[in-house]
């Protein structure tokens, strides 16, 4: 290779290097910028179960916001140990949809709907949910037909209803003799929450004990409060098949604000 050759080459080796590393650049601040909104902002979640039917369906892709009830180690992608309790805390508000870490392990994420707060009497008689001795208003409303998760359909029973604070939602219910329709009284300690799920029967929470359910959950253990259902898919659809991505897309639950 003569003199002017390699003179020539090697600008444009330089030029190459510049750029591999500009581009690495990019990408390592695009993914500060993303851990950044993720740890502080928001964090997307996917509905894998039953549990919060009929205000939450599986396949249901939705937006969490962190900051609603401030920062605990949670926050944090993968949980680390930097610190303990919550800053800046902000009390979730009965009825709120919280996604939470399971007490048991610290790493699971449950979305479920906040039914007690510290020092509140929870208790479930014949299917019905007493709030501090006092039966929670529900309005029955007309039942649908599900599916049951084994190949057919089934009835299940509507009813809406409707917490002190006034915030009203949608329960299913498949009778009055479910396992956790009858309970002693539970009454929610200091610094933890009392969490059920909407699929009143179909519900693994904290009428369960924590050995094998939910159980009272610690406030440090919020990870924040469902916003908004941003898309959803039916359960069939698979990113493996992109035709599904269109024909199990479920378009009127796009963009659904929570309550």
């Amino acid at each position: 290779m003569t003199e002017q050759a390699q003179t020539a080459a090697a600008p444009e080796k330089s030029g190459a290097v510049n750029e591999f590393v500009e581009i690495v650049k990019t990408v390592a601040y695009a993914l500060l910028i993303a851990l950044f909104l993720r740890v502080l902002f928001f964090q997307p979640f996917t509905i894998p179960s039953a549990s919060m039917e009929p205000t939450l369906l599986e396949g249901d892709y939705i937006i969490v916001s962190k900051f609603s009830y401030g920062y605990s180690r949670h926050s944090i992608p993968f949980s680390p140990p930097v610190f303990t309790g919550r800053i800046m805390e902000r009390a979730p508000q009965r009825g709120d949809i919280v996604v939470f870490k399971l007490p048991r392990d610290g790493r699971t994420d449950y979305i479920k709907r906040l039914v007690g707060l510290p020092g509140d009497r929870i208790q479930m008689r014949d299917g019905k949910l007493y709030l501090n001795e006092k039966l929670v208003p529900s309005e029955g409303l007309p039942p649908v037909m599900i599916d049951s998760g084994y190949g057919f359909t089934r009835s299940v029973e509507r009813f809406k209803e409707t917490f002190p604070n006034g915030k009203t939602f949608v329960t299913y219910d498949f009778g009055p003799d479910g396992e956790v329709d009858k309970t002693d009284v539970f009454v929610v300690p200091e610094g933890h929450y009392f969490f059920m799920g909407d699929n009143r029967d179909n519900s693994l929470d904290s009428r369960v004990p924590a050995e094998i359910g939910v159980g009272f959950v610690p406030a440090e253990n919020l990870v924040g409060k469902a916003q908004i259902i941003m898309l959803s898919w039916d359960k069939e659809a698979s990113i493996f098949k992109p035709w599904t991505w269109f024909l199990d897309a479920r378009p009127s639950r796009f963009f659904q604000v929570l309550k």
